[in-house]
C-alpha cells in the first residue's frame, strides 16, 4: 500500500489544520494507520492511530484533547484535524500503517510510510 500525506502548511497559534493520508495500492480496510511527526533535533512521536475497519481510534501524549482522527472508507483516506495549535506542534508529519488489528502506536509495527507533510505555527 502507499501513503501520500497532505494538507500541511503555516499557521498561527491557535489555528486549524486537517492532514489527509490518502491510500492507494489496495484497500485499508484491514490495516492501522497511525499520525507520527518528527519535529528538527527531536525523536519522532506517535499521535494518533485507527483500525480502518471498525474506526476505533487511539489518541496518545500531545494529540490528546486537541487531535482527532478520523477515517473515509470511500475515499480510502484517513484524516488528522489539529485545533488549538501551538509553535511545539511545528513539525513533520507522516502517516504509516501496518497490516492488522488495532489501534496501536507502538512504531516498529508500521511497515509503510508515506511521505511527510510539513507543518509549521507561528507564534
Amino acid at each position: 500500500v502507499q501513503l501520500q500525506a497532505s494538507g500541511g502548511g503555516l499557521v498561527q497559534t491557535g489555528g486549524s489544520l486537517k492532514l489527509s493520508c490518502a491510500a492507494s495500492g489496495r484497500t485499508l480496510d484491514d490495516y492501522t494507520i497511525g499520525w507520527f511527526r518528527q519535529a528538527p533535533g527531536k525523536e519522532r512521536e506517535g499521535l494518533s492511530s485507527i483500525y480502518f475497519n471498525d474506526g476505533r481510534t487511539l489518541l496518545v501524549g500531545s494529540a490528546k484533547g486537541r487531535f482527532t482522527i478520523s477515517r473515509d472508507k470511500a475515499k480510502n483516506t484517513v484524516y488528522l484535524e489539529m485545533n488549538s495549535l501551538k509553535p511545539e506542534d511545528t513539525a513533520v508529519y507522516s502517516c504509516a500503517a501496518y497490516l492488522g488489528r488495532g489501534p496501536y502506536m507502538t512504531t516498529i509495527l508500521y511497515d509503510y510510510w508515506g511521505q511527510g507533510t510539513q507543518v509549521t505555527v507561528s507564534s
